[in-house]
């Protein structure tokens, strides 16, 4: 186990020297870019993961290598030709691809040094290791867009049962005095990528089967418009009663974590629902003869 240790250390080690360039793009991307902020910790959290649950990860270790070369190898194949395919297409879709391609190597480096055993139980670990990949841009406009004109859809309904007086077209709504639209700086994209992960997390560390922690995703998904849509008419509301400056104030320009944590709090019941749901025993359906 040391000496596979050893040899997996020096390995990922030796492919952050190869790919020190994009490493270290990606570590100025993530930190010029917000809605990137959470790149850093990804490798951390997934190493405290490997090292909470190194019991059942490498119970045992094994001697398959040939599924850990096949990654390796598609990973270095892809490296290249990605960087081929995307060379006229922005920075952050050539980091896109080459991130793609270096964590599929880490995860052939993980699996060539402790085999399939170690793979399939550290898998979430593992697969965490992703979210270092940055969003290619044609997706990121679209889960975008996808936020916007969801979070137009919740305002409305939230603003029709608070009964203040509003006129919308499309995604611009006039209040007495103001109006305000609903723009891509308003979709909320970087609290609602924290949100999924801390849900992500919170259902790998906290519940057990697979139909809980997809029950809790699946929970999660509405949360990323719902808390949006609060936020919106909690400052529309704010400024319409109390003072205008509240749309330009810092609860709208640096508010997003109130009203993360306003979601988290809403998931919290339903993470003890499904801790509750799985804590019962089933019962055993007798059998006729």
């Amino acid at each position: 186990m040391v000496a596979k240790s050893a040899c997996f250390a020096g390995l990922v080690t030796l492919s952050v020297v190869i790919f020190w360039a994009p490493l270290t793009m990606l570590l100025r991307f993530s930190l010029e870019h917000v809605l990137y902020s959470h790149i850093v910790l990804v490798p951390l959290i997934t190493g405290c993961l490997l090292v909470l649950e190194r019991e059942a990860i490498f119970s045992r270790v094994e001697a398959r290598r040939w599924m850990g070369f096949c990654l390796l190898t598609t990973g270095a194949v892809l490296y290249p030709l990605g960087k081929r395919v995307v060379t006229a297409q922005s920075p952050n879709d050539q980091l896109s691809v080459a991130m793609f391609a270096v964590v599929i190597i880490w995860i052939g480096i993980f699996t060539a040094s402790y085999g399939h055993h170690a793979l399939r139980k550290g898998l979430f670990p593992l697969l965490f290791l992703f979210l270092m990949v940055p969003i290619p841009d044609i997706l990121l406009n679209w889960i975008t867009a996808v936020l916007v004109a969801g979070s137009a859809e919740v305002s409305h309904v939230l603003l029709e049962l608070t009964n203040v007086p509003f006129v919308r077209n499309g995604f611009v709504f006039s209040f007495p005095g103001f109006a305000i639209e609903i723009a891509q700086e308003c979709s909320g994209i970087r609290s609602s990528l924290a949100l999924l992960v801390t849900s992500l997390l919170a259902g790998h560390l906290f519940l057990r089967s697979f139909w809980a922690r997809v029950a809790l995703v699946a929970a999660t998904l509405p949360m990323l418009v719902v808390k949006n849509g609060i936020r919106i008419v909690s400052l529309s509301l704010l400024s319409v009663y109390v003072d205008p400056r509240f749309l330009t104030g810092s609860l709208h320009q640096q508010g997003g974590f109130v009203f993360f944590m306003i979601a988290l709090l809403i998931l919290v019941p339903i993470l003890r629902l499904l801790r509750t749901l799985e804590a019962k025993p089933r019962t055993a359906v007798p059998v006729q003869e």
